[in-house]
C-alpha cells in the first residue's frame, strides 16, 4: 500500500514540472516578442552601446579593463582630448626652431643666428597647422625629382635669382627642377659622373654622402641614381624654402647650418662629404669646420670642394674678387687638409678631392693636430664645435682599417656592423642584433598587411622616430623610398652609428622639440615606444602635434607602445582629425604590445 501510495505522488510532482517548465517557456516567449517590438528599453539599451562600440578598433573589448587605466602622463594624458583647432595662415610654413623672428635676435657671428632657438614652453603653438591653399598631393618619385606642385611651396624668388644656374624653373602650375646648381649648370648627372671617374660610386662602396649648403638638393637626387643616399642640408634663410623643395621633391633634407655647434651625427658616419660653393668659410677658425667634416667621415672617406677657391688662378676675374684673397684661402685649406692628414686624390677644374686616411698608422707626417679631449665623439646635441681631431677608433680590422672594413651596399644592409662585432655598443651583441633584423621583417610584413601601400610608391619619405638598430628601415629598404632613422637623445643606447654602417642615414634629435624641417614634408612616420620613452619627460600632446606638423596630408603614422598608453594616445588625437585604428601584435590579443595606426585627414585653407 505504501508503495502504491508514493508512485501516486511522484505522477502527480512530475506533471507539475512539466507544467511549470511549459509556463516558463511561454512566459519568456511573450517577454521576448514584446522587447522585440520596440516597446521594451532592450532594443534601446542595445542600440546605445552599438553607437559607443568604435568598430574601427580591432582590440578585445575588455582589453582596456584588464591591463588596468592606471598609467598616467606627466602631461595628464588620462583627461579627456580637447579638439585642436587649425593655426592662421601666417603658420603655414611654420618651423618652430628656424623662426625668422626669432632669429634676428641672435648674434650674426659664425651663423649662430641660423642654429636652431627653438620657442619656450609657453610660446609653443597648441594649433594644428593648415596647407596651403590649393596644396597638391606631391608627384610620386621619379617624377617628384623632376616636378614639385606650385602651391605646395609657393615660392618664386629662387626662379630670378638663380635662372642662369638651372636651379628651378616655374612652369604653369609647377615648379620644375632642370637637375642644375650653382657648380653645375650642365647638370648634377654630368657634375656625378666627374666625381664618379675619381670616388667609387659605382660599385657600392660609397653609399653615404653629406651635403653641405644643399640648394634645391639636386646633387642628391642625382646620387640616387648611384644607390648613395645623401643628407642635404642648408639654413633657412635670403632662398627660401630651399630645403622644403628639397623635401618636396623627395631628396632626404634638413634646415641646418656650420655654425657653432656640431652636426647632429655620430663619428664615422659618412663615406663622402661635399661642398659646392656652399659659402662655409673652412678655413676660418683654425680650421674647426673642416675638422667637424673629419669627425664624421669614415676612414678612407673622401671630401669634395668644387667652386671658390679651388684653381683660383684661372677663375678669380669670373669670381669677382682678389687674387690675393683667393691664395690665401685655398692655402688655409690645403694646410688643414695636411694636418688632418688627408690626401689630395684629384683636382679637375674647379674640383677637388681629397681622402681621409684609413687610419694614423698611415700617416707618415711629423705634425698633427690637436686631439679633441672629449671621450665620447658621438655627444654632439647642442656641443660646441672644436679646433682638434677625433681621434680614429682604436679598434680595427685585421687590414688596419680604423673602424672596419667597407663593405659594398647592400651587403652591408644586414651584416654585422663593426661596432657590433668589435664590442663598441655596450649591450648589444651579434645575437641581439640578428634577432632584430629577424623581429622588424616580421613587424614590417605586418604593417603591410594592414596598410598596403607602404611600399607601393606612395610613401616617399618616411621617418623612424626612434629608430633602434634601424631594422625597420632596413626592412622597407627599397628604391621608392627612404628612410630617416631618427635616434632620440635620451635613448639608453646611441646605435645610430651603427645605422650609418648599414649604409642607411639618420640624425640626432630630442622629440621634445620641434624637428629641423618643414612642415607637410613626411609620408608616413613610425613610433616605435615614444611614448613609453618620453614619459614624464615633456607633454604627449605636443610630440603628437609636431607629428601633425611634418605629416602630410593624407600622411600615415603607425606608433607602437604599451596599450595602455595607446589607449591614452587615441583620446588625444580624437581632437586632431585623424583616423585611428588599433591593431594586435603580430603574436596575438594577449601581448600588450600593440600597434595604433592613423591618418591625417587633409586640413587646407580654403579660397
Amino acid at each position: 500500500m505504501a508503495i502504491k501510495g508514493n508512485s501516486g505522488e511522484l505522477k502527480t510532482r512530475s506533471s507539475m514540472s512539466i507544467f511549470i517548465v511549459i509556463g516558463l517557456c511561454c512566459f519568456f516567449y511573450i517577454l521576448g516578442a514584446w522587447q522585440r517590438s520596440g516597446f521594451g528599453k532592450g532594443d534601446k539599451i542595445a542600440s546605445a552601446i552599438t553607437k559607443q562600440t568604435d568598430c574601427g578598433v580591432l582590440l578585445n573589448l575588455n582589453y582596456e579593463t584588464h591591463h588596468g587605466d592606471d598609467v598616467v602622463m606627466a602631461d595628464g594624458l588620462d583627461t579627456a582630448a580637447k579638439e585642436l583647432l587649425p593655426c592662421g595662415e601666417k603658420y603655414i610654413d611654420y618651423t618652430p626652431c628656424h623662426d625668422q623672428m626669432r632669429a634676428m635676435t641672435f648674434p650674426r657671428d659664425n651663423m649662430i643666428y641660423r642654429e636652431r632657438h627653438c620657442p619656450p614652453e609657453e610660446e609653443k603653438l597648441q594649433c594644428l597647422i593648415p596647407a596651403p591653399k590649393g596644396y597638391a598631393t606631391p608627384f610620386p618619385w621619379p617624377k617628384s625629382r623632376d616636378y614639385v606642385p606650385f602651391a605646395n611651396a609657393p615660392y618664386k624668388s629662387l626662379t630670378v635669382e638663380k635662372a642662369v644656374q638651372n636651379w628651378i624653373q616655374y612652369e604653369g602650375n609647377v615648379f620644375r627642377f632642370p637637375g642644375g646648381g650653382t657648380q653645375f649648370p650642365q647638370g648634377a648627372k654630368t657634375y656625378i659622373n666627374q666625381l664618379a671617374s675619381v670616388i667609387p660610386m659605382d660599385n657600392g662602396m660609397v653609399r653615404t654622402a653629406l651635403d653641405t649648403g644643399c640648394g634645391v638638393a639636386s646633387l642628391g637626387a642625382y646620387l640616387f641614381e648611384k644607390n648613395v643616399i645623401t643628407m642635404s642640408f642648408a639654413p633657412r634663410d635670403s632662398h627660401e624654402a630651399q630645403v622644403q623643395f628639397a623635401l618636396e621633391r623627395g631628396v632626404p633634407a634638413f634646415i641646418g647650418v656650420l655654425g657653432t655647434i656640431k652636426m647632429p651625427f655620430p663619428s664615422r658616419a659618412f663615406d663622402m662629404a661635399h661642398c659646392s660653393r656652399c659659402l662655409i668659410p673652412w678655413g676660418a677658425n683654425d680650421g674647426m669646420y673642416m675638422m667637424e667634416v673629419d669627425r664624421v667621415l669614415r676612414p678612407g672617406g673622401y671630401w669634395v670642394l668644387s667652386g671658390p677657391p679651388i684653381n683660383w688662378r684661372i677663375h678669380y676675374q669670373a669670381w669677382e674678387r682678389s687674387r690675393k684673397e683667393l691664395e690665401e684661402e685655398q692655402r688655409k685649406i690645403e694646410e688643414i687638409a695636411k694636418l688632418l692628414c688627408w690626401e689630395k686624390e684629384h683636382e679637375m677644374g674647379e674640383i677637388s678631392v681629397w681622402r681621409k686616411r684609413t687610419s694614423y698608422d698611415s700617416c707618415r707626417q711629423q705634425d698633427k693636430p690637436t686631439l679633441c679631449e672629449s671621450s665620447y665623439a658621438d655627444d654632439v646635441w647642442y656641443k660646441k664645435m672644436e679646433a682638434c681631431a677625433t681621434p680614429y677608433p682604436e679598434k680595427t680590422e685585421q687590414d688596419g682599417a680604423a673602424g672596419g672594413e667597407w663593405k659594398p651596399f647592400p651587403n652591408r644592409l644586414n651584416a654585422v656592423p663593426f661596432r657590433i662585432s668589435s664590442g663598441c655598443v655596450t649591450g648589444v651583441s651579434v645575437d641581439m642584433y640578428q634577432e632584430d633584423v629577424r623581429i622588424w621583417e616580421k613587424h614590417v610584413k605586418a604593417y603591410k598587411s594592414i596598410n598596403n601601400i607602404i611600399d607601393s610608391g606612395r610613401f616617399r619619405n618616411i621617418m623612424d622616430m626612434n629608430a633602434g638598430l634601424g631594422s625597420f628601415a632596413a626592412a622597407l629598404e627599397s628604391p621608392k623610398l627612404w628612410v630617416m632613422n631618427v635616434m632620440p637623445t635620451i635613448a639608453e643606447k646611441d646605435t645610430l652609428g651603427v645605422i650609418y654602417e648599414r649604409g642607411l642615414i639618420g640624425i640626432y634629435h630630442d622629440w621634445c622639440e620641434a624637428f629641423s624641417t618643414y612642415p607637410r614634408t613626411y609620408d608616413l612616420i613610425h613610433a616605435n615606444g615614444i611614448f613609453s620613452l618620453y614619459m614624464n619627460k615633456c607633454k604627449a600632446e605636443d610630440i603628437l602635434l609636431e607629428m601633425d606638423r611634418i605629416l602630410r596630408p593624407e600622411g600615415s603614422v603607425i606608433i607602437r607602445d604599451q596599450v595602455s598608453l595607446l589607449i591614452k594616445v587615441k583620446k588625444i588625437v580624437g581632437g586632431m582629425r585623424w583616423n585611428t585604428r588599433m591593431v594586435d601584435h603580430e603574436d596575438g590579443p594577449l601581448v600588450s604590445e600593440k600597434s595604433l595606426t592613423l591618418r591625417k585627414l587633409s586640413l587646407a585653407l580654403k579660397d
